[in-house]
């Protein structure tokens, strides 16, 4: 029934050639720079920081991800890069499993990370990168784990969320859907657990005890993660619909929208103070409407927001450029070469774009203020 949520010296320049609406950037510029800051600056960015990751031979960049105040990115050999996301110095650097092992995204709680490596539960120092704590679980964990000030949820290959107490993780109780669905997502505060699941449930329960507070069932697999903003609740399911569910005062669920697209949603969706971008796997990318989930545009070789600067939208591509989209008249502005860009992560925070290539060059891009 329940769910855990679970440079080399960067782009010394950026290639970039901005036209007006609908115009292409044109390719790099000579002496090997990715963007040019002239160009940047005359299209209203610049660069906030660049920097080169310590990545050996042989070895190359596998993901970003964005965790409080931190970029952590993860190498093909299991070397994890902390940096700081508004200067992009380098916090810690450490190999946190032997290759090939799988390495869950980071959970931020409080000033420790919380990591599932293989079938360990690892705490580490957000500062120093150093081992807090660390313990070998005895079933196959299926999401990453989250905590609150009293207990670690862990998903199981079981299909039980397991509740294991912070002070000692001790196993403490254990929960179950109904339906005895995989739990593949978790959301955990001090109040709440909420769990998503493969037979299409969303439910709430309370955080000491295996009991439901609340349900809402979908005709699918809930696809990717339960993303949670306030009282409302977006996820997409495999009965290719995308959904908000807000939990009222009185723990119910209410749908307050779902929103069809052509395919199954390949992640979680994206969510900014007015828009939910989604992702459908050879589709494209789907901007809705917030608070009435009307579609507002679609872009069939978008892939990932990277960044939203209201009410524009700056979506990467399939093809490795950068399209501006504008949410209020659901049109393209204009695009950008992005060529040599395939490493990046979605930030719906701020306006900030972070980007990188598998070689380990990384950069922050900023609006000019």
């Amino acid at each position: 029934m329940f769910v855990i949520s679970g440079c080399r010296r960067v782009f010394r320049a950026f290639f970039l050639i901005l036209f007006t609406a609908g115009a292409v950037f044109g390719a790099g510029v000579a002496g090997g720079e990715l963007v040019s800051p002239e160009l940047l600056k005359q299209a209203g960015w610049e660069v906030a920081w660049s920097n080169e990751l310590p990545i050996s031979n042989g070895e190359t960049l596998d993901r970003l991800s964005i965790a409080g105040s931190g970029v952590y990115a993860l190498s093909s050999r299991n070397f994890l890069v902390s940096l700081d996301k508004d200067k992009g110095e380098k916090i810690f650097s450490r190999y946190v499993a032997f290759v090939g092992a799988p390495v869950g995204e980071p959970v931020l709680y409080e000033d420790e990370l919380i990591f599932v490596l293989g079938n360990k539960l690892v705490e580490m120092s957000r500062q120093t990168g150093k081992e807090l704590r660390a313990r070998n679980i005895e079933f196959r964990i299926m999401c990453s784990a989250v905590r609150n000030g009293t207990f670690f949820y862990l998903s199981g290959i079981d299909k039980r969320v397991h509740a294991l107490r912070e002070s000692d993780i001790v196993p403490i109780f254990k929960a179950a859907a109904d339906n005895e669905s995989m739990i593949t997502s978790i959301i955990a505060d001090d109040d709440s657990v909420i769990l998503g699941t493969d037979g299409g449930n969303v439910i709430g329960m309370q955080p000491d005890k295996a009991v439901r507070l609340w349900q809402f069932d979908a005709s699918g697999a809930i696809a990717g993660r339960v993303v949670r903003d306030g009282a409302s609740l977006f996820f997409g399911s495999r009965d290719t619909n995308v959904y908000r569910v807000d939990i009222t005062a009185q723990q119910q669920a209410k749908l307050v929208w779902k929103h069809q697209v052509p395919g199954v949603p390949s992640s979680a969706p994206r969510v900014t103070k007015a828009v939910v971008y989604e992702y459908v796997r050879d589709k494209g990318l789907f901007a809705i409407d917030r608070a009435t989930g009307s579609l507002l545009w679609s872009l069939p070789e978008g892939i990932e927001l990277l960044s939203e600067v209201s009410p524009r939208a700056y979506v990467i591509t399939k093809n490795e450029t950068l399209v501006v989209m504008d949410n209020k008249a659901g049109r393209k502005l204009y695009s950008v070469n992005f060529r040599g860009v395939n490493r990046f992560v979605s930030n719906t925070v701020d306006s900030r774009m972070y980007i990188a290539d598998e070689g380990g060059r990384i950069a922050c891009l900023q609006p000019v203020e």
